[in-house]
């Protein structure tokens, strides 16, 4: 599936345009000021990306090509002669572009947007009797990703292929059990949703998204903002203010939930879940759901946003293991704001067995490296930070008679690299924890410098693949001085920098800079690897650097010397095998680990069938395997099996509470102790196994101790 992350125009919802159909619509034209703005567009990305790619010819060629995919990277729209037309204007666009010339840019767009409002007219103008004649007892497929189809060779071969997508759509309605009559209704209301946007673009769109045809070739991460972007840019890019607190990002013709804001109010309420496509979004407790697939993501979020304490609801097609494509799920959220309290790091203690004994483990979950910048430049001497509320709750658990400690950095996006970096003086006596690499090729070094007390028990640190960032940096640092032993899953891989730029018409957001640790290893696009794996939900296909076009790749630059505080490599290996062989009889980790194969199952699917029955049928296998995973782990637990998952012990409890929605005033801490995290436990199994392979008479001490 494509995974660009676009803040352009998703317009691949398209069904079928009669050749007679002709519309006048109105040319848009570059400004002067657009042009000023690519001439500094180009020279500010050759001057300061770390990349330091030069917008020669290859670069523009590309340029045009990736222009083309943005506009139309479902191939629903363009033909071959279309594509070939304009790809007679390649050997031009080095020069123009970079010189202000945004003729081919404008002229390729209003083609786009002339075909667009033709097609859009006829689909809205026809779609009820179209409706009518579908046949879905009718053996054959379609191609639902763009990037496994060709160019069409003619309108004929383009018609078809909208026909099959326009009833792609109405079946994926008529699965999520959609009213009959309801049908054509929707699909009308979607269309003329996107036939009404045609009408409102301006040369700002256009030139964003020419723009950004040529940043994102750079990498991911760098993007031009166009001046109503700009005015917008933390809430588009985060939805933490007045919001939902969720990362958002635009995925084909969804908009796709990134990453969930720790301590926001999604996270809160606990069924938003990254992976997950907004389908629909509601205002209030009763109001009408619009449609919002094939909309731009800026629109989305317009229409997420809201005043403190509303209510939104959202539909989504879950990105969980098993849910089929057509699988729906109301999610109702009341807005607020982040509070930088409500991101503290807290604390828990696990007892856990050694032989007829007891171990008590320290638990510190850290949801994001936050500091209270304004207070910390008042002088208050009680200023909030990750390092001073660790270090506060690492004495506490000392003072418990704790054995030893787990940071728990599970979805922990970052935050202030200045905190990573404090936060690992923690637990070393000194030295350099992060190198920054420049586009200049200087290199900085950051971290401990002068020798203190730190905390010398054993560590074993959690990631998972939302794990970024600081998160990244203070796990390299862990595992690079051997200090504690890293469990779960790669991480993320953002190991980059960006830096604001300010052009003569918005703004451009540039990879100025990259981290390494100081191994030497880049923390980009390979993330921090675990010494020991768990298993994760997450797809990496889906999520993680490594899944973006264009990411930077992973590299190396010189070490640093450094010391290691433990020979840990060489217990590593035996901590994983007695892993291993826990994890046979682990009924929790086994649901997991089924989870992952059922999810991995579909997640290569570039077709589907346009039979009703045959995707019935595939929906009822995948959610029988679903049941399957379910009642294995409920045998092994000793509890009765379900006749279905709609079963589930929490069905009752989900219908009290608003479709299984969380009271919005409910304490996510109390919840969280009352789950049973078999990764965290597991966590704490290898740090006892840590203890008792180093001091093998600690069990026996650990019962005198109490």
């Amino acid at each position: 599936m494509m995974r660009r992350t676009l803040t352009a125009l998703t317009l691949n919802c398209l069904f079928w345009l009669s050749a007679a159909t002709v519309h006048a619509v109105t040319q848009i034209e570059p400004s002067e000021a657009q042009a000023d703005t690519a001439r500094e567009l180009v020279e500010q990305l050759e001057k300061r990306h770390y990349a330091k790619l030069h917008y020669d010819e290859n670069l523009s060629t590309a340029h045009l090509e990736n222009y083309i995919d943005s506009l139309d990277g479902g191939k629903m729209f363009f033909t071959q002669a279309d594509v070939a037309e304009f790809r007679k204007y390649a050997a031009t666009t080095e020069n123009d572009f970079s010189s202000g010339n945004l003729g081919v840019g404008f002229m390729i767009f209003n083609r786009f947007a002339e075909r667009l409002e033709a097609r859009l007219t006829r689909v809205v103008e026809t779609l009820p009797e179209r409706y009518a004649a579908m046949d879905f007892t009718v053996d054959e497929d379609f191609v639902i990703n763009g990037e496994k189809r060709t160019w069409a060779m003619d309108s004929d071969e383009l018609e078809e292929r909208w026909r099959k997508h326009l009833k792609n759509q109405a079946l994926s309605l008529r699965l999520a059990d959609k009213d009959e009559e309801d049908i054509a209704s929707v699909l009308s209301k979607r269309y003329q949703r996107q036939l009404k946007r045609v009408a409102q673009y301006n040369a700002q769109d256009v030139f964003q998204v020419y723009a950004n045809a040529l940043t994102e070739l750079y990498d991911p991460h760098s993007n031009y903002l166009s001046p109503r972007r700009s005015e917008n840019f933390n809430i588009n890019m985060s939805l933490s203010l007045e919001g939902i607190g969720a990362v958002l990002q635009s995925d084909d013709d969804y908009t796709k939930v990134a990453r969930i804001v720790a301590a926001g109010p999604a996270d809160k309420q606990g069924d938003l879940k990254p992976s997950d496509r907004i389908v629909a979004v509601g205002q209030g407790e009763e109001g009408p759901m619009e449609d919002v697939i094939g909309w731009r993501l800026d629109e989305v979020v317009d229409l997420i946003r809201g005043p403190k304490d509303s209510t939104v609801r959202l539909s989504v097609m879950p990105g969980t293991p098993g849910a089929a494509t057509e699988e729906r799920k109301t999610i109702k959220i009341v807005r607020n704001t982040v509070k930088l309290e409500e991101q503290s790091a807290q604390k828990r203690v696990l007892e856990l067995p050694a032989g007829d004994d007891t171990i008590k483990v320290g638990v510190i979950d850290i949801p994001a490296f936050y500091i209270d910048f304004d207070a910390m430049r008042r002088g208050d001497d009680d200023y909030k930070s990750t390092t001073r509320d660790v270090g506060r709750l690492l004495e506490e658990l000392q003072t418990e008679g704790v054995d030893g400690v787990i940071i728990d950095l599970r979805n922990n996006g970052g935050g202030s690299l200045q905190e990573a970096n404090e936060l690992t003086g923690l637990f070393i006596e000194y030295g350099p924890t992060v190198q920054i690499r420049h586009s200049s090729r200087r290199v900085w070094r950051d971290g401990k410098r002068l020798r203190s007390a730190y905390y010398e028990g054993p560590l074993v640190v959690m990631i998972n693949r939302l794990s970024a960032s600081a998160s990244e940096i203070f796990a390299g640092a862990i595992q690079d001085y051997e200090r504690g032993i890293i469990v779960g899953d790669r991480s993320f891989g953002k190991g980059t920098v960006q830096t604001m730029v300010p052009l003569k018409e918005g703004q451009l957001k540039v990879t100025e800079s990259k981290f390494y640790r100081i191994s030497g290893d880049s923390t980009q696009h390979r993330g921090v690897v675990p010494d020991i794996t768990f298993p994760s939900m997450f797809n990496a296909e889906e999520i993680g650097e490594s899944s973006l076009d264009h990411a930077l790749a992973w590299d190396q630059i010189n070490p640093v010397r450094h010391r290691r505080y433990g020979d840990l490599d060489a217990v590593i290996p035996e901590l994983a095998a007695l892993f291993d062989e826990r994890k046979k009889d682990n009924a929790e980790l086994n649901y997991l680990v089924e989870q992952v194969s059922l999810a991995n199952d579909d997640s290569d699917v570039d077709s589907v069938s346009l039979n009703e029955a045959v995707r019935r049928a595939r929906r009822e296998t995948r959610m029988s395997k679903a049941l399957a995973i379910e009642n294995r782990r409920r045998s092994a637990r000793g509890e009765e099996p379900l006749a279905s998952l709609d079963d589930d012990d929490r069905g009752e409890e989900d219908e009290n509470s608003s479709d299984g929605l969380a009271a919005a005033d409910a304490d996510p801490d109390e919840n969280k102790d009352e789950v049973d995290d078999v990764l965290l436990t597991e966590a704490g199994h290898i740090l006892v196994d840590t203890l008792l392979m180093r001091e093998p008479s600690y069990a026996v001490n650990a019962k005198k101790k109490d």
